[in-house]
């Protein structure tokens, strides 16, 4: 009996060591397992990297696209200050342009007065014998003339024989020289029956002496002269244009030498 219990003991040995060593050599299906196992987590690994990648990717993008649209915001700020300036510099440009205008005419104006003045002093100056009254030149002469001879020397020098136009003239012309010179000649003169000046013009304010004109029995009083010894306003008197007596002339200024 006791011989049967060690067989038994004996044979029992090698079972426990063979579980014991199946359970230190794993089998086929265990290593199967962890392979797929292993081939699982790659694949996540793989994939958590891919979308790591993408995001990298797209992140990057982003931030590419922040930074050109900062650049460009940048840049825009940029020109829009610079238009800010540029309007400002026009601006006072222009308000430098108005007052160099304004001073412009201003010197313009300066000029075309000082000129006015200058041609004023210069042909507005009557020739040396001459006398100015009211800005027009009158040359009374020192010698004597028949009435033609007497234009004629008004036109050598110009001018030509007083044309008196208003009493303002006529009172003028009156006290030019007072009571030293009686008589001379003005430019009035018949011409078929009617007084005409020597510009051409019509006789329409007159300062005739008291009956005057009166001709004469020959008809030969055609020429008109100046008595100083009658009434300012009433002087005139014609006589024959052959009278050998001192004349007026008369000039604009203008046309001084």
């Amino acid at each position: 009996m006791q011989q049967m219990e060690t067989l038994d003991y004996i044979n029992e040995r090698p079972r426990h060591q063979q579980k014991r060593s199946r359970d230190r050599n794993p089998t086929g299906k265990g290593v199967i397992q962890l392979l797929f196992i292993s081939f699982g987590v790659l694949c996540i690994t793989q994939a958590i990297l891919n979308v790591v990648l993408r995001l990298t990717l797209y992140v990057g993008k982003e931030l590419n696209y922040l930074n050109c649209s900062s650049d460009n915001f940048c840049h825009y700020k940029t020109l829009q200050e610079r238009v800010i300036a540029l309007t400002r510099d026009i601006s006072l440009l222009e308000e430098s342009n108005s007052k160099l205008n304004n001073m412009l005419r201003t010197v313009r104006e300066e000029r075309d007065r000082l000129k006015m003045q200058l041609n004023d002093q210069s042909c507005c100056q009557c020739p040396a014998d001459w006398m100015k009254i009211n800005s027009r030149c009158y040359f009374l002469s020192r010698v004597s003339k028949n009435w033609e001879e007497s234009r004629k020397d008004c036109q050598s020098k110009g001018a030509d024989l007083v044309v008196i136009n208003s009493a303002e003239e006529q009172t003028a012309i009156y006290r030019l020289n007072g009571e030293s010179v009686l008589l001379f000649w003005i430019g009035l003169y018949n011409l078929d029956g009617t007084f005409k000046w020597v510009d051409g013009s019509a006789l329409t304010v007159s300062f005739w002496q008291l009956g005057q004109p009166d001709g004469d029995p020959t008809n030969r009083q055609d020429c008109v002269e100046s008595y100083h010894l009658n009434p300012v306003l009433a002087n005139w008197n014609d006589a024959p244009c052959e009278k050998i007596q001192r004349w007026l002339c008369e000039k604009d200024p203008s046309s001084s030498s």
